[in-house]
């Protein structure tokens, strides 16, 4: 058996994306159809998932779980770029099957204080302009998007890195995990903190065939589906240039000063 295959690689990634949204779908749901928890929990399920997603995946793919990740890691840091469309649809079929569980799971629920599939309970599966509430401009939505992506690459890329004294014991997913975390604490008003594509279009599209007419578009009815893909994407590579930039460039002119003197030759004083 070849270990280490592509296929298994895809696996990885839609398994660990799958994980990722069943705390985090789950969580919302909880929370928005059962009245069970605040935005504290929504915002440290979602990070346990990312946790936990990582470990199931990152041996294997490298736990990329986002394709926002996935094509920053394309663009800055030699990840194949043949892989990266293969990456994304299995992270966005693993993001739909978690969300197609949840639906079933919490139906109950949803058809109890939403039995018309509206906004009120939509947002369990997909993210929405200040989380569905009204005075929250798509301008603002996209901005917010960008920069709670480009946050994340930018210090994804330091958490990996090995020149950079990255979290030791394989703890770099826990880091990680506490970083989705206080993204959500900070950046979670004006768009939901989607910050993956994967973790809002297979949900989104789980949602509409399972009930929510109006999946693809804001409350006001603009087409909305596509500001969680193309912002995401922006903020990731604005991240990675942002870390090649001021970090990384650094990174190697220090291992570079600090190489050792070779032994027996004369050190100048």
């Amino acid at each position: 058996m070849t270990k280490n295959s592509y296929i298994g690689e895809l696996a990885a990634e839609f398994l660990g994306t799958m994980i990722l949204l069943l705390f985090g779908a789950g969580v919302v749901a909880q929370v928005v159809a059962a009245n069970l928890g605040n935005h504290d929990s929504i915002g440290w399920a979602w990070g346990i998932g990312v946790i936990l997603g990582v470990y199931v995946s990152g041996r294997i793919s490298g736990g990329h779980i986002n394709p926002a990740v996935t094509i920053a890691l394309a663009a800055f840091q030699g990840f194949p770029w043949r892989k990266v469309l293969p990456y994304v649809v299995a992270q966005t079929a693993g993001a739909f099957v978690a969300a197609l569980i949840v639906r079933f799971a919490y139906a109950d629920w949803i058809n109890k204080v939403d039995p018309g599939h509206t906004y009120k309970t939509q947002i369990i599966f997909s993210t929405l302009p200040g989380n569905g509430e009204p005075g929250i401009s798509l301008t603002t939505a996209f901005f917010d998007q960008i920069i709670g992506t480009a946050i994340l690459v930018f210090v994804v890329f330091a958490l990996v890195n090995a020149r950079n004294n990255p979290p030791l014991s394989n703890l770099a997913p826990v880091v990680i995990g506490f970083l989705v975390v206080g993204i959500g604490m900070a950046w979670g008003a004006n768009a939901g903190y989607a910050i993956n594509p994967a973790r809002d279009f297979g949900p989104r599209l789980a949602s509409y065939i399972t009930g929510y007419s109006t999946a693809w578009t804001a409350p006001n009815g603009t087409p909305y589906w596509w500001l969680p893909i193309v912002a995401p994407i922006i903020g990731g590579l604005i991240g990675g240039v942002l870390f090649q930039l001021c970090i990384n460039r650094f990174i190697v002119a220090a291992d570079e000063a600090a190489e050792p003197t070779p032994v027996g030759r004369d050190v100048p004083r």
